[in-house]
């Protein structure tokens, strides 16, 4: 079927944070909400259609996993990525930010460090420093708009840590590491022996002719190294339904991390979530397809609306993920400065750029997946609070 993402959904009673807390981050609710990484489109038909047939049910129990669960996820990452894992390594989990605490939490020791490479996604921080552990940085280096990777940094931070949280694809820069990255990155882990916890929430999300390769796929070696996790939250809009899976290298790290949830008796899909990820990684292609051709048109407007009306703002183009990172060193703020402008002048709800990368100042994330009609709108009152200044 033909999806038509140019609809406008009215979120206002659909209980989205996006929405509805924006007083709590911006101090109003008279921005754009484009902060929080859901997207403003309705999901997959037969997803839709499979929920309600759910909800029709009227009984909601205690639900059990039935082995056509995992079969999904499997099957999905073989015929996307060409990765086959071994279901006996896959646990279930709430989401891949509390999977990513609890790994920091398991397999770091207490006071010990963990390696991120900055700017990046907030929760890297916050998922180590909630566990008394100290945030290594691996600054990625930027050079006219493109940013790559300070090897000679990277290796030299190793021997101080013990475990290394790479974001693959890449939130906030949409980086797609290469196969030759990714080895040289594996290669240096298991040099210094840390342990790789790789985040591919956003796989799915790729564009330009570009390839995700899931870390633990580059070879056995590197498997026996490296945790994944992965969901299909991002990819179908389902974040609210709290869902993703975790590969482990081994049984022996299951056990460990499947005891410590247990113990909180969080061991169990809700009936919802359950029944959404099943038609998504089985039906949901279709609907995939024809986001990631709308999503590519929405970079497209925002880096060409503001290359001709805005060149004060650069956006970067991503590869990856429906996030923008926008240059706006242009305009010569404080990081305050930036963001009051933002909410108080454009009237726009994104992400402070310095929440990613703690000693930064002058960017900003902006959330694309949304109807073009709203980007334009967001434009608009952007240029016209720049031309203002």
């Amino acid at each position: 079927m033909q999806y038509n993402f140019d609809q406008v959904v009215d979120r206002s009673r659909n209980n989205a944070a996006k929405y509805d807390e924006r007083i709590k981050k911006f101090g109003t609710d008279q921005v754009i909400p484009l902060w929080v990484a859901d997207m403003d489109f309705k999901t997959a038909q037969p997803i839709i259609d499979a929920l309600t047939a759910r909800a029709q049910e009227g009984i909601w129990g205690y639900t059990s996993r039935p082995d056509s669960y995992f079969d999904a996820i499997c099957g999905w990452q073989q015929r996307r990525n060409g990765w086959t894992i071994d279901k006996s390594l896959v646990s279930w989990s709430l989401g891949v930010v509390p999977a990513l605490s609890a790994l920091v939490r398991l397999f770091t020791p207490e006071g010990g460090k963990v390696l991120i490479q900055t700017p990046v996604y907030s929760e890297f921080y916050d998922v180590t420093e909630a566990w008394n552990r100290t945030v290594v940085e691996n600054q990625l280096v930027e050079k006219d708009g493109r940013w790559t990777i300070d090897w000679e940094d990277f290796e030299a931070k190793l021997p101080q840590v013990s475990m290394f949280l790479l974001c693959s694809p890449h939130n906030p820069l949409g980086i797609v590491w290469t196969r030759e990255e990714l080895t040289r990155m594996t290669d240096l882990c298991r040099k210094y022996n840390v342990l790789l916890v790789s985040d591919e929430i956003h796989s799915d999300l790729i564009f330009h002719g570009k390839k995700h390769i899931p870390t633990a796929s580059l070879s056995p070696e590197v498997a026996s190294q490296v945790v994944t996790c992965i969901s299909g939250t991002k990819t179908f809009n389902l974040a609210g339904l709290q869902a993703s899976t975790t590969v482990f290298p081994n049984k022996r790290m299951k056990e460990v991390y499947d005891k410590f949830w247990g113990a909180m008796d969080i061991h169990r899909n809700n009936a919802f979530s359950l029944t959404a990820m099943q038609a998504a990684f089985n039906e949901g292609e279709e609907w995939l397809e024809q986001l990631l051709v709308y999503l590519d048109g929405n970079f497209r407007f925002v880096a060409d609306y503001c290359a001709q009306y805005i060149p004060r703002i650069k956006p970067t183009v991503p590869d990856a993920t429906y996030l923008m990172w926008l240059d706006c060193r242009d305009l010569h703020m404080s990081n305050e400065e930036l963001r009051r402008f933002m909410i108080e002048k454009a009237g726009l709800g994104l992400n402070e750029g310095w929440s990613f990368g703690r000693s930064l100042t002058g960017f900003m994330r902006l959330n694309a997946a949304c109807p073009r009609s709203v980007l334009e709108q967001a434009m608009k009152q952007l240029q016209a609070a720049v031309d203002a200044l």
